[in-house]
């Protein structure tokens, strides 16, 4: 088995992925909100209370499912973006990280 130590990483390449895996996350996310909204609006209706608000309830949760993905793969990219770059800056100190490959 061979030895190979992650010295550096690419921080554009880590920040992509990691908004991209984020954004996959907000979208589930945002669907369950979405769901729950759906629901809650539903429920509301059902009981008599005021139209408006269960209508403004089911926009807010099908915009769940934009804006969640689009937040969870921002911040997603900025961590990634940071944290890449600190890998980086204590890799160069500690030498890395030490993997085993077959």
């Amino acid at each position: 088995m061979a030895k190979s130590v992650i010295r550096r990483v690419g921080v554009l390449s880590v920040a992509k992925t990691q908004g991209t895996l984020y954004a996959l996350l907000g979208l589930i996310v945002g669907a369950v909100v979405a769901l729950l909204s759906l629901f809650g609006a539903a429920l509301g209706s059902s009981m008599g209370s005021d139209h408006h608000g269960s209508i403004l309830g089911a926009v807010l949760g099908v915009g769940a499912i934009v804006f969640f993905p689009v937040l969870y793969g921002l911040l997603g990219f900025i961590v990634g973006l940071l944290v890449a770059a600190l890998y980086n800056l204590v890799a160069g100190i500690t030498g890395g990280v030490e993997i085993e490959l077959t």
